[in-house]
């Protein structure tokens, strides 16, 4: 039985993680963190969902290395903010602990700090944009169409999400976009557009271009669009609830504790693909 924790345990992602954490046998919920000053510090992780006592309570992610010192925790999942991952990954760190996360919005500053980490320290890190099957089942169908059609086609992402996300384009969108790049032999740095207004001439050939829409409580939808001339492909993946995010991120949390450490690994990895 694996014995995880989890960071954010309040929010969106965390509290499904360990709701479905809770009644999977072969996970053991040892910690629950969230961010310190929240009312809800202290108070027992089951009552705050929800689901009933469980006696395990929210504990502040400032003491989460003294927490991870103080009894054995196989692997953290984390979905927070960038700067809340960043200081997770410090304690996993500190304290060779195995670790997930599916937080978005990193800078690349951000990226090459965490790689650095995870190679100095010598743990197991999956880190990814999206951890549901099917969107990673998506992104390489996307890179597959484009390496197909090649340059003769305008490619377009667009993403919609629920009003309160607060990155935009999202890291699933940009996930595909660069390996779409990739596999088209393009720097994504130099042919990403990111949203369109004025006279903007007409558009280059090469460029892939990103939309964002924030609307209402939609848990995410992701399009891209190959169009050409007399033609276009729509590749479309639609989640209909958090559930398949949290599936991933615990399939996740099961293949890193048995992965080799000191490397980075993707969904592509946990998955096979």
């Amino acid at each position: 039985m694996v014995r995880l924790a989890v960071s954010g345990a309040l929010g969106r992602m965390g509290s499904g993680i360990l709701k479905t954490a809770f009644n999977n046998e072969d996970f053991d919920v040892v910690a629950a963190f969230d961010a310190p000053g929240k009312e809800e510090i202290g108070r027992d992780i089951g009552e705050a969902l929800g689901i009933g006592k469980i006696n395990l309570a929210i504990t502040s992610s400032e003491d989460m290395e003294k927490v991870f010192r103080g009894s054995r925790v196989d692997v953290l999942i984390d979905f927070t903010a960038p700067e809340g991952s960043l200081g997770a990954l410090e304690a996993c760190a500190a304290t060779d602990t195995a670790i997930v996360i599916g937080t978005t919005g990193f800078t690349g500053e951000q990226l090459k700090k965490i790689e650095s980490m995870v190679e100095v320290s010598n743990i197991a890190l999956v880190l990814s944009p999206n951890m549901a099957t099917g969107v990673n089942v998506f992104f390489k169908i996307a890179a597959e169409i484009a390496e197909t059609l090649g340059d003769g086609y305008d490619i377009e992402i667009i993403d919609i999400h629920h009003r309160y996300k607060k990155d935009a384009p999202s890291g699933t969108a940009l996930k595909a976009g660069e390996l779409i790049a990739e596999r088209l032999g393009r720097d994504i740095d130099k042919v990403a557009v990111f949203g369109r207004q004025g006279k903007t001439g007409e558009r280059s050939r090469g460029e892939i271009g990103f939309h964002a829409v924030r609307a209402g409580d939609i848990v995410g939808e992701h399009f891209v669009i190959f169009a050409g001339e007399g033609e276009r492909i729509e590749l479309v993946h639609r989640a209909h609830s958090r559930q398949a995010f949290v599936n991933g991120a615990l399939k996740a949390a099961l293949f890193v504790v048995d992965s080799e450490k000191g490397k980075v690994y993707s969904t592509f990895d946990v998955l096979g693909l």
